[in-house]
């Protein structure tokens, strides 16, 4: 019979805690019963996995999420010495839909963290955006929230949450992507991931918690997009679409899934577009507010008309706009006010659905109308994104003077902000005024030292 080595991290995790082998063995039975599974877990049974002998089936998990309460922070079976490899380092390393969306997030965290080029600069995968995430929901049905250190957690920590990730959300937006990108990882690995697992006073509070989770991990996920890095935002929309379906709540993971599909049009990837939009809106449709399902729809509208579906495309775009008009004030969903007030994204959407039928006119006009929709102040990296479309818009037209003006407008908000995003727009739009600069055109060549300037100072 071979020799079993000890799991000296279980030991320590264990003499960290402070608890018996008796009481340890309580808690596990209690998150087990909590998954709805009967466990006979006692005193001798720790003994025996300290010892080295391996939990059965998911009782590992129970094992970690029972510490996890204890000691107040979130611990994988990795950190308890139950899995027999480290987490790899290759390019795969968050692409999977796990049965614990947090099992896949924690070593992302952690190389983030480590500033890990290898994740930075990691490719967009069309495989990954193709992964049947149907699938999930399944995994969800065998997989609840447990608790942390014996608390129950309410309505008022859920927003505490929420209003965390806003902050972040609008720090991101006035500054860029980068600003507090390190910061929000560690309050979403150190006090959102541990409330993730603690003990609900109801149902619909677990379901509230992990949205708001999820939308702090759809921010990540955002920010790796400012910050140019395509393959590790997907990895994060993977993610938070986990928790949003874990979630239950109507209509976020399809949210996700619209996500996902700006990412593979913006990325010229449109193999899986369509049909994560679609699946999206039907998810959305009938079950929330008008101005929400218009966000859904205009996406949808943009993936017909990127694949040459005009008809349909400027259907369902008026459509969005008729549901937009019918709204009346109806309150969106936390989660669904992640670019601002639904009216301005559905404008900036509507834009890019008649620039890619040939409208450069009505695309000029929409992305006005988006950028005038946001607060200035608080979505200057935005507004000033919608403006540069604007610009270009009109510059298609031959308006030189008139878009030159509108560039010169989206300069005023990129003061401050750090984004991949905004860079790249200036040294498009510089790259555009040179035939003007080199005959002399008095707007262009001011401009361009304005582009010039501000790109030095990056």
């Amino acid at each position: 019979m071979t020799d079993r080595i000890p799991n000296q991290q279980l030991k320590a995790c264990v003499e960290a805690s402070g608890l018996s082998y008796a009481a340890l063995a309580g808690g596990v039975r209690a998150v087990a019963a909590e998954h709805r599974e009967l466990l006979r877990t006692n005193a001798s049974t720790v003994d025996h996995w300290i010892r080295g002998a391996v939990p059965a089936g998911r009782t590992g998990r129970y094992l970690a999420i029972a510490l996890s309460r204890r000691l107040g922070r979130l611990l994988s079976t990795t950190d308890i010495g139950l899995d027999a490899l480290p987490v790899s380092e290759d390019d795969s390393m968050g692409l999977s839909l796990s049965t614990d969306p947090f099992d896949a997030l924690m070593p992302l965290w952690r190389h983030e963290l480590d500033r890990r080029d290898f994740l930075r600069t990691s490719a967009y995968s069309v495989a990954a955006a193709a992964l049947p995430l149907d699938t999930v929901i399944d995994m969800a049905a065998r997989t609840k929230a447990a608790a942390r250190s014996g608390s129950v957690v309410g309505m008022a920590e859920v927003q505490a949450v929420r209003d965390m990730v806003t902050a972040f959300s609008e720090m991101d937006e006035r500054h860029g992507g980068q600003h507090g990108r390190s910061a929000l990882i560690t309050y979403l690995r150190d006090d959102v991931a541990p409330l993730c697992r603690g003990r609900f006073g109801t149902d619909e509070v677990r379901r509230q918690m992990l949205s708001a989770a999820s939308r702090g991990v759809h921010l990540v996920g955002w920010k790796a997009y400012d910050a140019g890095a395509q393959g590790l935002a997907q990895r994060y929309y993977l993610q938070s679409y986990a928790l949003a379906v874990e979630s239950g709540v109507r209509g976020q993971d399809g949210f996700v899934m619209r996500t996902m599909a700006m990412q593979g049009l913006k990325l010229r990837r449109p193999e899986h577009c369509q049909g994560l939009a679609e699946t999206g809106l039907n998810r959305a449709k009938n079950h929330l507010d008008p101005q929400t399902e218009a966000l859904f729809r205009i996406v949808h509208a943009h993936t017909l008309a990127s694949s040459g579906q005009r008809g349909a495309a400027v259907a369902e775009t008026k459509q969005a706009h008729a549901l937009l008009d019918s709204a009346r004030g109806d309150e969106a969903p936390f989660w669904a006010l992640a670019w601002g007030p639904p009216a301005a994204s559905v404008h900036s959407r509507a834009a890019k659905v008649l620039a890619a039928l040939g409208d450069p006119q009505g695309a000029a006009v929409e992305y006005g109308r988006a950028a005038a929709s946001r607060p200035s102040d608080t979505y200057a990296r935005i507004v000033a994104l919608d403006l540069v479309a604007e610009a270009e818009m009109q510059f298609k037209q031959g308006h030189i003077e008139q878009a030159c003006a509108t560039w010169a407008r989206s300069m005023d908000h990129m003061v401050g902000v750090t984004s991949a995003r905004t860079r790249k727009a200036v040294e498009g739009m510089r790259r555009q005024l040179l035939p003007l600069r080199t005959r002399g055109v008095r707007a262009a060549v001011e401009l361009d030292g304005r582009g010039r300037e501000f790109l030095m100072t990056l």
